[in-house]
């Protein structure tokens, strides 16, 4: 068994007996397996970015920060207190030893039963090499968790008695082992030793401490879960002085001591961490509903959201809220768009951020800039209402925009608004994506409680450094024998960004109808391929499909439950219309120009007014046309007063006639033009009378016409030919836009192909990096490290490799000048050109001649 591929079920990892022991990270990478590089390359993608030429290159690259550094946040708790435990452990570490600082003296089943497979994950990842006898933390991850004054790990633990001493005197040594109750060395280095030893030998560091005041033990109790350091006076208190003369506590600086990591190890029983937490929280149920339950409330929330977006967008028909210099809305606008949805102003971020993901709401790109709806919006409109809610959830579920943000402040105080930049956050959709499917581990028709979701994904993905402890400023030591607190690790960050994530996921899950009552419903199972029939764990997704089709599913299971659209509407006598349910499209679109909506819900509430009135006759309609449509789809008679509104606002609609001058009105009845001459409301449309029926005008058609409703008269447009012109609704709409791309965390997961061929190429450039040449007879490499032979050696080493089959190391240049060495098996040398197999790139390939550098035979065992 290679190292890195251990059984995780096992009790305890037993070493690998293959070869000797891996002396570097490259030497235990290289015992693996290929399915061993595939999963560390699969754990952290971004290896690959570019393919490592052999496996020294990934074993370094594997060991730079940046890359150890997102390891490290992609851990779950236990795997990370593992690390910090080998951090502050003797480099390297027994496994044993690594045990009892995780489960102290005392000991503990549970981390018993986990340590082995999250040490065989640490292994897995690269994050730790070398055989159980030898455990080894890499270097890059060492200097990252191991204590320090700078960055104080979340251990709470301070550096070792060797570290704390490395300045002092050697006579300020002797005094301490001294007062200690040791013997005197002859150097420092054996006195170090020796207190060390003391300080590890449990029996002997018990009398030492028993001999101890209750107010030094009680110092010692304030500083032993961290932090470790602790600032004392000029003239310390006699507990502090007893301490330090005996070394519980070494001088930091002249008014800073600390804790060594020995003496705390100690007092805690051997335990590295207050609180292991081997096993992941459990996510608990809050209440129990019938799924049936579940599925209806989440219809009702998901036909909600239909409605909501669709209101926001159409009272956007003809433009919306300028763009920001900055980009974004201005909060002013969005307090209009919230009043306007009878929102909160966060509400209607989210709203405005879920339009806009979906690709329906862009700004119009032009010189004053604007926000409008799409032309995907209007397809949209023409979907059934179930592929409408698909098309807006599955968007959502991989964006990265994050609404909840807005109205917060940016790293430079700026304040964030709605459909503006910075708004991206790369773990949000697989925050989404983890919080559903930890839903979905419950039985279906079950509400989690928010709490513990929350609790397991801080689990799964503690925000490292929210728990650590504070930096070297602990209270005085004189003064901790009296003290109120009591220090130890820091709590989590209540405003970390993945909790807060988590918390905007419920929220608006809830708001789409992915949830309903708390509890996943079934077309939120079908959006992330989860089994509909019983609660599924989160890894079992085997077979998963593309997110439009899982889409797809939800949408069928989810159009069963929304209402169905109806055709008609009840008219009543106080001149409103109650609509009992949904109104189809053409019905709905009718009615909004006809009448205004006065109340919406279950049952929609549209009221008839003069000025809707003439909007549906300015829309090209006539009266009989409004009488058909409302005889045609009333279920009661149309009332008496509705029918005098028509006729009477129709009589006057079209009465004058507006066209241009500037622009005139021209009436066959001249006194209706007198009173409009006369009335002072007039001055300022400049009107003056050309002829007994026409009046000039120095204002445009459209102000004209506006301006003479406002006086409560019913005029219509004409054309130059003295047509009536039909004024339509036409919708303003941006050019064709495609939604914000969402912002990657990182390197995408690679595929399996990828996979294979990543370790197909690694495998063969570490067989040519560490293939073992002859020596020459003379110097033929360069100080590069490439063969150097002349053209005639170089032609005639390869003519033979190409007649025996053998292979050979060459140097080779390419045309961007990159130098590169290769193992080839020649095949065929002709016209200035040598083709061979490559056994660095694992193919057939052809190099011109002069640009080999030089070629060397490689060792009889190597051929």
């Amino acid at each position: 068994m290679g190292i890195g591929e251990l059984d995780r079920e096992a009790h305890v990892p037993e070493a690998t007996s293959a070869g000797a022991a891996p002396r570097t990270l490259a030497e235990a990478l290289r015992a693996r397996g290929d399915e061993g590089l595939a999963a560390l390359l699969r754990a952290r993608p971004d290896l690959l970015s570019p393919v490592p030429n052999d496996l020294t290159q990934l074993a370094t690259r594997a060991g730079t920060r940046g890359s150890v550094v997102r390891a490290l946040d992609r851990l779950d708790r236990f795997a990370l207190q593992t690390a910090e435990a080998l951090a502050v452990a003797p480099d390297p570490a027994p496994y044993p030893v690594l045990l009892a600082l995780l489960t102290g003296d005392e000991g503990d089943p549970e981390i018993e039963a986990a340590l082995p497979g999250t040490v065989a994950l640490l292994r897995e990842q690269a994050l730790v090499w070398g055989e159980d006898d030898r455990l080894r933390l890499v270097r890059t991850a060492r200097e990252l968790l191991a204590p320090s004054p700078q960055h104080p790990s979340p251990t709470g633990l301070g550096p070792t008695v060797a570290e704390a001493t490395a300045g002092m005197s050697p006579g300020r040594v002797q005094e301490i082992i001294a007062a200690a109750g040791l013997p005197a060395t002859h150097d420092p280095v054996s006195a170090v030793a020796a207190l060390t030893e003391l300080f590890t030998d449990r029996a002997r560091m018990g009398a030492l401490l028993d001999e101890a005041s209750p107010e030094a033990l009680s110092v010692l109790d304030r500083l032993v879960w961290g932090p470790p350091y602790g600032e004392v006076t000029a003239n310390p208190a006699p507990p502090v002085r007893w301490l330090r003369d005996r070394g519980l506590l070494l001088p930091v600086s002249a008014r800073t001591m600390v804790l060594p990591r020995e003496v705390a190890l100690h007092l805690r029983g051997g335990r590295a961490h207050r609180a292991p937490e081997p096993v992941a929280p459990v996510v608990e149920v809050a209440r129990d509903y019938r799924p049936q339950v579940v599925d209806s409330a989440a219809a009702g929330q998901a036909y909600a959201t239909l409605a909501t977006v669709e209101e926001l967008l159409k009272s956007w028909d003809q433009g919306g809220p300028q763009v920001l210099r900055a980009g974004g809305m201005s909060v002013r606008d969005l307090k209009r768009t919230a009043v306007a949805l009878d929102v909160t102003e966060q509400l209607a971020a989210f709203w405005l951020e879920l339009c806009f993901g979906a690709g329906l709401l862009a700004s119009d790109g032009e010189a004053d800039e604007r926000y409008a709806p799409t032309p995907a919006y209007d397809d949209w409109l023409d979907l059934p209402p179930a592929e409408r809610w698909a098309l807006l959830v599955a968007p959502w579920l991989t964006a990265t925009r994050t609404p909840g943000l807005v109205g917060g402040q940016d790293a430079k105080g700026r304040t964030l608004a709605a459909l503006g930049p910075d708004l991206d956050r790369a773990p949000a959709p697989e925050v989404r994506h983890r919080v559903l499917e930890l839903l979905a581990t419950l039985p279906p028709g079950a509400a989690a409680d928010p709490g513990t979701v929350l609790a397991r994904l801080r689990w799964e993905r503690p925000p490292r450094g929210a728990a650590q402890p504070a930096p070297p400023r602990a209270p005085q030591a004189a003064a901790a024998a009296g003290a109120d607190e009591t220090p130890g690790a820091a709590p989590e960050a209540a405003g970390d960004l993945r909790s807060r994530l988590a918390r905007w996921t419920l929220a608006e899950a809830e708001l789409l109808g992915l949830t309903g009552r708390g509890a996943l419903a079934s077309p939120a199972r079908a959006l992330l391929n989860l089994p509909l029939a019983e609660a599924a764990t989160p890894t079992d997704h085997g077979g998963r499909v593309e997110l439009s089709v899982a889409a797809g599913r939800a949408a069928t299971l989810l159009a069963p439950l929304l209402p169905e659209a109806v055709d008609h509407v009840l008219l009543q006598a106080d001149l409103t219309a109650v609509a009992p349910g949904p109104l189809r499209r053409p019905l709905a679109d009718a009615l909004a120009v006809l009448a205004d909506v006065e109340s919406k819900g279950g049952a929609t509430v549209y009221r008839f007014t003069p000025g809707s009135v003439r909007r549906a006759l300015d829309s090209g309609r006539s009266a009989s046309d409004l009488h058909d449509f409302l005889a045609a789809h009333s279920r009661t008679p149309v009332p008496q007063p509705l029918a005098y509104l028509i006729d009477d606002v129709a009589r006057r609609h079209g009465h004058l006639r507006i066209g241009a001058a500037s622009a005139y009105v021209r009436c066959d009845d001249d006194t209706v033009l007198g009173e409009i001459l006369a009335d002072r409301r007039s001055a300022a449309l400049g009107l003056r009378r050309l002829a007994p029926t026409v009046l000039a005008a120095q204002t445009d058609p459209a102000s004209l016409l506006d301006g003479l409703r406002s006086m409560g008269y019913a005029p219509a447009a004409e054309s130059a030919e003295g047509d009536v012109l039909v004024t339509r609704a036409d919708a303003y709409r941006t050019p064709a836009r495609t939604a914000p791309v969402p912002v990657p965390d990182g390197p995408p997961a690679p595929d399996a192909t990828l996979l294979g061929a990543a370790v197909k190429a690694i495998r063969a450039g570490d067989r040519a990096a560490t293939a073992v040449r002859k020596e020459p007879a003379a110097p033929a490499a360069s100080a590069g490290g490439l063969p150097r032979t002349s053209a005639a050696e170089t032609l005639a080493t390869v003519q033979a490799a190409a007649m025996t089959g053998t292979a050979v190391w060459i140097g080779y240049v390419n045309a961007e000048g990159a130098a590169s060495q290769r193992v080839i098996a020649p095949v065929r040398v002709e016209g200035g050109f040598v083709t061979g197999y490559d056994h660095t790139a694992d193919e057939v390939r052809t190099y011109p001649l002069h640009r080999i550098t030089g070629v060397a035979e490689l060792a009889d065992d190597q051929v």
